[in-house]
C-alpha cells in the first residue's frame, strides 16, 4: 500500500487553529440552499478517497447482476457503493 504524505502545519499554523478552538462560526445569515440546487449535486467530485486494489472472489451470479445494473460497465465502483451503503447503514 502507498503511503499518503501530508504535510506538517507550521508553528504559526498551529497557533491560528488553537486561537480559532472551541468558536462559534456564526452562519444565521447564510442563506439556506434551495431543494433545486441538490438536484444536480455530483458525490465525490472534488473528493477522492484512496482506492486499493484488492482481489476477492464473488459468485458468477452475484458479479452478473452488479455488471448488468452497473452504469457504463462500472461494475467495481457499483460494488463499492452498495459496500459503502451497507457501511453507512450498519455505522448509523
Amino acid at each position: 500500500m502507498r503511503k499518503v504524505s501530508t504535510p506538517r502545519l507550521t508553528d504559526e499554523q498551529v497557533a491560528q487553529l488553537t486561537a480559532l478552538e472551541g468558536r462559534r462560526v456564526d452562519t444565521d445569515d447564510i442563506p439556506e440552499a434551495p431543494a433545486e440546487s441538490w438536484a444536480k449535486a455530483e458525490r465525490g467530485r472534488f473528493y477522492r478517497p484512496l482506492k486499493q486494489a484488492v482481489s476477492i472472489r464473488l459468485d458468477a451470479d452475484v458479479l452478473d447482476w452488479f455488471k448488468r445494473r452497473a452504469n457504463g460497465g462500472r461494475y467495481q465502483t457499483e460494488i463499492n457503493r452498495v459496500l459503502r451503503q451497507h457501511m453507512d447503514k450498519t455505522n448509523a
